[in-house]
């Protein structure tokens, strides 16, 4: 009874929100849901005590209750991305898998070192001297591009079709590299007899992300096969269900990545299934199932993350560091995408107005508030949320409001240039 009280507050709150964002505000749903459930929260530790203080007390007791890691790390994240996956073209993945396949691994880990230097450098300038390994904690959290996020932005950005498949790839597949590194840096900085060498993290990270591929692969062409023989949209729903919540336990109990697992297994439902397994009434019942659970669960998710501020007893004690932080991330996202692009994928053509995209598109959110919450309570801890709240909090409501307008004015300054110089080519020419 208390998880179904739980999540029909969840679901109420969700709705209302939406609603008064529809109606009001006009942002784009989730970061509409997220802002209203901050300026609730807000108004909550000013004024609640005073004038509602029952209400207060059942709020926070309510999300204090609720294990946010456990929550989006362990069951949202998987539905959010096999449904994300479910609509994208695996040939637009494949056209750009090298591209991709740079950005989620090398890019991930470059970033996280660059994060973890200047921050280790800048902080006792604000009076706090953070150990390095957790420096270094801090930057494998906040490096990976949220997946969730990314996918529910990039829909109403209309960003142009290859950067978006860019960002959306990069997405979908560096969180199996953060989750590893994360996993392995923490160990170090808490377990004094943990030995990371490279042997033992090149196994961990097969382990979780070769495991989560092949279980992947298994579970999307087992239920497409299935989908074959039947073409029921009513049993596809639930085989695709199934595949989510089973596949979960079954990436659980062995010891390896889910959201990779989920990644794989709906690009397969998404592109051969649907090609060889289901009628064109079959697909359209299965999108629109699967676009309603998208919808639900960014909702929830977004609510949660503008609630967390409920958890964070001062957020404005380190406001500076958080700010100069946000700077430091962008200045190693920046770096993160152009050292790849102009050294080890020098052969694609990657102009200065993609590459800035690329740069402003890459938007934390969730997942790094879940990531350092799962964090054992240390004196660090703290400090490592307030910041992390403070970059999430740029990212999807500056970053995620702009993203869209910044590509449309660089690209179409490229495009312009590109004009002129064509122009200025014939007239040369025509001059000889």
């Amino acid at each position: 009874m208390e998880l179904y009280y739980s999540f029909s507050v969840l679901i109420v709150l969700a709705a209302l929100f939406s609603y008064v964002n529809l109606r009001f505000l006009k942002l784009p749903g989730t970061i509409g849901i997220m802002i209203i459930a901050m300026l609730v929260s807000v108004a909550i530790r000013l004024l609640g005590d005073s004038y509602f203080p029952d209400a207060t007390k059942d709020m926070f007791q309510l999300f204090n209750s609720l294990d946010f890691n456990e929550i989006l790390m362990g069951a949202m994240l998987n539905f959010l991305l096999f449904a994300g996956a479910m609509h994208v073209n695996i040939l637009d993945l494949k056209n750009l898998r090298w591209t991709i396949a740079t950005y989620a691994t090398i890019s991930v880990v470059l970033s996280a070192f660059i994060i973890s230097a200047i921050l280790y450098y800048i902080a006792p300038y604000f009076g706090i001297q953070i150990p390095y390994i957790y420096c270094l904690l801090f930057g494998t959290l906040i490096s990976p591009t949220d997946p969730i996020v990314v996918l529910g932005i990039l829909k109403q950005a209309k960003v142009p079709k290859v950067i978006e498949t860019k960002i959306t790839g990069e997405s979908l597949f560096n969180d199996g590299v953060a989750v590893v590194m994360f996993a392995v840096v923490l160990q170090i900085a808490t377990n004094p007899s943990f030995d990371a060498d490279f042997a033992s993290v090149s196994k961990l990270f097969l382990m979780e992300a070769g495991g989560g591929i092949l279980l992947g692969l298994l579970l999307g062409f087992t239920a497409s096969n299935s989908m074959k023989k039947i073409d029921d949209y009513k049993v596809s729903a639930l085989i695709t269900l199934s595949i989510v919540m089973g596949g979960f336990l079954i990436a659980k109990e062995l010891h390896i990545s889910s959201p990779l697992a989920m990644v794989i297994a709906g690009l397969i439902i998404g592109n051969y299934g649907k090609k060889v397994a289901m009628s064109k009434t079959t697909q359209d019942y299965l999108n629109k199932f699967w676009e309603l659970i998208d919808e639900i669960m960014n909702a929830i998710l977004f609510l949660f993350i503008g609630f967390e501020l409920l958890l964070i007893e001062d957020l404005m004690d380190q406001i500076l560091l958080g700010i100069v932080t946000i700077f430091i991330v962008l200045l190693s996202r920046t770096l993160s995408i152009v050292i790849p692009a102009r050294t080890i994928l020098r052969k694609n053509t990657f102009s200065k107005g993609s590459l800035i995209v690329l740069v402003w598109g890459g938007i934390r959110g969730g997942v790094s508030i879940a990531l350092v919450l799962s964090m054992p309570n240390s004196e660090w801890k703290d400090l490592l949320l307030e910041i992390t709240y403070i970059v999430v909090l740029f990212s999807i409501v500056i970053q995620g409001l702009t993203v869209g307008k910044v590509a449309h004015r660089v690209l179409k300054d490229e495009s312009e240039e590109a004009k002129d110089e064509e122009m200025e080519d014939y007239l040369n020419s025509s001059k000889l």
